[in-house]
């Protein structure tokens, strides 16, 4: 909300000597959220004045429409004679009162005036439109056309207000009544203790029979309606310059006298008003739910088809204006048009004034299904005062008398649905209470009534909360409104006391470490959102009765197109790995750790829980037995070079390998053994796909799966060719870890080394003979490693050899060559047990 400092000191007797940034300063204080002030007319200084044309040559030489003018500045140039001035503006004509900036004066942007000849004549001056003045859209796109009353050489800087201070202020959802200068003039009064000039209180007529006919068939959706006819305006009229120029102030453009009324006091008082041109009405006007399929025409052109939810604005014929959002283009007020033989000029000479209270949440509902948000819906709903409907129909009906020459009908309709005054009820100090201050019980009642409140009674306060302050509902709300204009800068800091805490659980410091782990491993964490689209499945060629097809949908998405919650981290991670690649980045490696989300295998659906009193312990189960399971993932995805080529020696790409050791390093830091297969799922390339597995109770259980992704899912998705992902179900890792990681115990006796070459099927994986080797090979083994994998003829076709390098160590004692050797032969001989491996050689 736009709010014009010349324009509040009409309500607030505020000291001259005040500025927007005093002003805005108190409103902070006060509460209000004031962004910014923004000084109008800086950086402008004079001669601008009014001039009249009194002749227009135009130049035809040139390639576009150049004029010539004469224009009388009257004394401001200091000689009284005509000032010549070219122009290429072509919206005014001899006689026209026009804007003139003189040499030596300066515009906004630091633009300075002076005589130049241009296009062969001397141009002494310009002729100015809104946008060179720094004034907003007029609506006309040109030059300044003032009306004829105006003499020639009057100071155009305070005739135009070009010179002012405007407070730009964020309205907040529960200060609805702040989107008015009404509102805004009251927190100005009571933050400087002054009195406020209520622009509301003025004489309105009572409701009688004679008023333009009115039914309102859905009392709930619309309490209060009043309208209000004016006969008899001229549609010539135009508004006048004090009125354009606070609409432009607000933020708004002027569009034509009737509208520019509407919209002038609904600035002013907050209360939304619409003017319907009566001949286009056909009978009673009627507010009603719409029919669903029924269509209207709003005033941006759209036709619309409407909801059986939305609350309308009818006639005879049906609906003409969606209620609180937008009036139909059926019923808008006509423009004036003169008739090129006659002479005569039509338009809009009977005007209907409705101004009403709608249901705040209807109005909301309405405006976000149609896409729809106008100034009327931003005020309807944060809340509008109803009783200031009246008296908004009243202002805008004496307005259109005074400045369009209507006629007012004493008619008046006011259809209004019974209701009491909200009360509050509250004890004196609970302000005190919750603002740890001793206010003392005046200091309350004074606030609140500063406010507006009526209140009575002693130790227990009857508050009864005034109509413009729909937000207070409760004795908190009062006493936020103590505090704040006491002054929140006086509320005491006191540091609260957090008992000792227990520290992280387990799965949090596993998944604090995992996430340092993979760091220092060189990858980048990518967190996303948890949102998916069902059709990326299909892209993950995932079967059709897979599980991960089975997602969580959301009833309220935040978009259409992402309605479920993921049941697998990769499409977040491939789409980070996408927009990086594209925008440079060659060479990702990233990851992330996050919840993925399975329905339950019997769906339940729970109470909602009180909010009066803290749930039981039943409640809160069967909350949780009714939310989905939420295991926690973890993921890689490489593409590029893992590690670069330099004078170091070559590089390495990534590629599968590095996702199944991305697997292992999550498994390590969980102190669980990871099994590695050779499997094919879903979105990996089927002969460079791994699954990982764990042993959870004594059971071997899958656990996730690594390596490089299919061609053609890399296709789909737009990935660098040869993308490697992994992902892994940390919590059944978790399980089948023995806790926390235990630093190892360095023995300071020798190592003794073992090297064994093992010839196998070529189908039998290494990962089997490494298992099979260590658990051959018993407790004495420190590690084993593949260091190399030969096939030749010398080995028979369907052979290849598998060379290991074995280390053994005890903690207490120099192993003998005896103990080493029976060691290893144990290792071989489980080895040839179970994977029919032999010694090479032998």
């Amino acid at each position: 909300m736009r709010a014009p400092l010349s324009w509040l000191r009409e309500y607030v007797d505020l000291p001259a000597t005040e500025t927007g940034r005093d002003v805005q300063q108190k409103l902070i204080a006060a509460g209000l959220e004031v962004e910014s002030v923004e000084q109008l007319g800086a950086g402008l200084t004079g001669p601008l004045v009014v001039g009249r044309v009194l002749s227009i040559e135009e130049l035809t030489e040139f390639k576009k429409p150049i004029r010539h003018c004469m224009v009388d500045v009257g004394q401001a140039n200091g000689t009284g004679e005509p000032q010549e001035i070219v122009c290429g503006a072509r919206n005014f004509a001899v006689g026209d009162k026009v804007v003139v900036v003189l040499p030596g004066a300066e515009l906004p942007g630091g633009f300075k005036i002076a005589e130049r000849k241009t296009y062969g004549r001397m141009s002494r001056g310009m002729i100015c439109s809104a946008a060179e003045l720094g004034m907003g859209d007029d609506g006309t796109d040109g030059i300044i056309v003032l009306p004829p009353e105006h003499e020639a050489g009057t100071d155009a800087i305070a005739l135009l207000e070009l010179r002012d201070e405007v407070l730009d202020i964020a309205v907040t959802p529960d200060r609805g009544y702040a989107l008015s200068l009404r509102g805004i003039a009251r927190e100005t009064a009571t933050a400087y203790g002054l009195p406020l000039r209520d622009p509301a209180l003025i004489d309105v007529p009572g409701p009688n029979a004679h008023g333009y006919p009115v039914q309102v068939t859905d009392p709930v959706g619309c309490d209060r309606f009043t309208a209000r006819t004016v006969t008899g305006v001229d549609p010539e009229a135009r508004s006048p310059i004090w009125l354009r120029r606070r609409l432009q102030k607000a933020g708004m453009r002027p569009i034509s006298l009737a509208v520019d009324i509407t919209n002038y006091v609904m600035l002013e008082l907050g209360q939304p008003l619409h003017a319907y041109d009566r001949s286009r009405i056909d009978g009673p006007i009627g507010v009603r739910r719409a029919e669903a399929g029924e269509k209207l025409t709003t005033l941006d052109g759209t036709r619309r088809v409407l909801d059986a939810e939305d609350l309308v604005i009818t006639d005879g014929r049906g609906p003409i204006g969606l209620a609180g959002v937008m009036g139909g283009a059926h019923t808008e007020i006509a423009d004036a048009v003169v008739d090129p033989e006659t002479g005569q000029t039509t338009g809009t000479t009977d005007i209907v004034v409705e101004a009403a209270h709608f249901d705040p949440v209807a109005i909301a509902r309405t405006a976000r299904r149609h896409k729809l948000s106008s100034e009327a819906s931003r005020r309807f709903e944060r809340g509008v005062d109803p009783l200031a409907a009246a008296a908004a129909a009243q202002r805008t009906v004496d307005l259109l008398v005074l400045l369009a020459g209507g006629t007012a009908e004493p008619g008046v309709t006011e259809a209004i649905s019974p209701s009491a005054p909200r009360t509050v009820t509250m004890r004196a100090d609970h302000p005190d209470r919750v603002a740890g201050v001793v206010y003392g019980r005046e200091t309350v009642v004074r606030r609140l009534q500063e406010v507006g409140c009526d209140v009575y009674g002693q130790d227990e306060l009857i508050v009864t909360v005034p109509s413009w302050r729909p937000d207070l509902a409760a004795p908190n709300d009062l006493a936020e409104e103590v505090m704040r204009l006491e002054g929140y800068e006086n509320l005491p800091a006191t540091l609260p006391r957090p008992s000792s805490g227990r520290g992280l659980n387990d799965r949090q410091r596993l998944h604090r470490r995992i996430g340092r782990a993979l760091a220092g491993a060189g990858y980048t964490e990518a967190p996303n959102y948890p949102f998916i689209g069902t059709q990326v499945f299909d892209k993950l060629d995932l079967a059709a009765d897979d599980p991960a097809r089975r997602v969580v949908t959301l009833a309220n998405p935040l978009s259409d197109e992402e309605p479920a919650l993921r049941t697998t981290l990769l499409p977040g991670l491939l789409g980070a790995l996408r927009r990086n690649d594209g925008r440079g980045s060659h060479d990702l490696a990233l990851f992330e750790t996050g919840l993925v989300f399975h329905p339950s295998a019997a769906p339940r659906r729970t109470d909602a829980l009180p909010v009066d009193r803290r749930p039981t312990d039943a409640e809160l189960a069967g909350l949780d037995a009714a939310l989905p399971e939420q295991p926690r993932h973890a993921a890689v995805v490489l593409a590029g070079a893992r590690e670069q080529a330099g004078w170091w020696g070559k590089g390495h790409p990534a590629d599968w390998a590095d996702a199944v050791e991305a697997a292992r390093t999550v498994a390590r830091e969980a102190g669980a053994e990871l099994a590695v297969e050779q499997a094919q799922y879903g979105p990996w390339h089927p002969g460079r796909c791994a699954e990982l597995f764990v042993v959870v109770d004594g059971v071997k259980t899958s656990v996730g799966h690594a390596g490089e992704l299919h061609p053609r899912v890399v296709k789909v998705f737009g990935l660098p060719a040869r993308t490697c992902a992994m992902e892994i179900d940390l919590d059944l890792v978790q399980r089948a870890g023995e806790g926390a990681v235990t630093a190892p115990r360095i023995s300071s006796f020798p190592v003794a080394t073992q090297d064994v070459a093992l010839v196998v099927d070529a189908d039998v994986p290494a990962a089997f003979v490494e298992h099979a080797l260590a658990v051959g090979a018993g407790e004495l083994l420190e590690s084993i490693r593949l260091f190399d994998v030969f096939t030749g003829e010398q080995l028979g076709e369907g052979k290849k050899s598998l060379a290991y390098a074995l280390r053994f160590r005890a903690p207490d004692r120099t192993l003998t060559v005896e103990e080493a050797t029976a060691a290893r032969d144990a290792a071989v001989a489980a080895a040839a047990e179970s994977a029919g491996a032999v010694l090479r050689g032998v």
